[in-house]
């Protein structure tokens, strides 16, 4: 019998190209939930604890900042992307 097992982008996120692609793939979406869920899912796969010590926030206000529904502050947000070691860049958009 085949075993399923659910699907985990944490698995998938192993380099800085990777982390950049799914990055803007939840930026591109528009969505703030999916933003939220897609550094969720990079500080799964970074480890939680590292990325708690490399922002300099605590484990417990990381959790709280990226739990579902959460609306962290800008602030909280460039803290959490600098010490995952991405940078947001705005471009152009084309007008039709």
């Amino acid at each position: 019998m085949t075993q399923i097992v659910p699907f985990d982008a944490a698995n998938y996120l192993d380099s800085e190209e990777a982390i950049a692609e799914y990055l803007n793939a939840a930026l591109e979406d528009g969505n703030p939930d999916m933003l939220l869920l897609a550094v969720r899912d990079i500080a799964r796969a970074r480890g939680m604890a590292q990325l708690a010590k490399d922002s300099g926030m605590g484990r417990e206000s990381l959790y709280k900042a990226l739990m579902p529904g959460a609306k962290p502050r800008y602030d909280t947000m460039l803290k959490l992307l600098r010490a995952l070691g991405v940078q947001l860049h705005a471009t152009p958009t084309a007008h039709t």
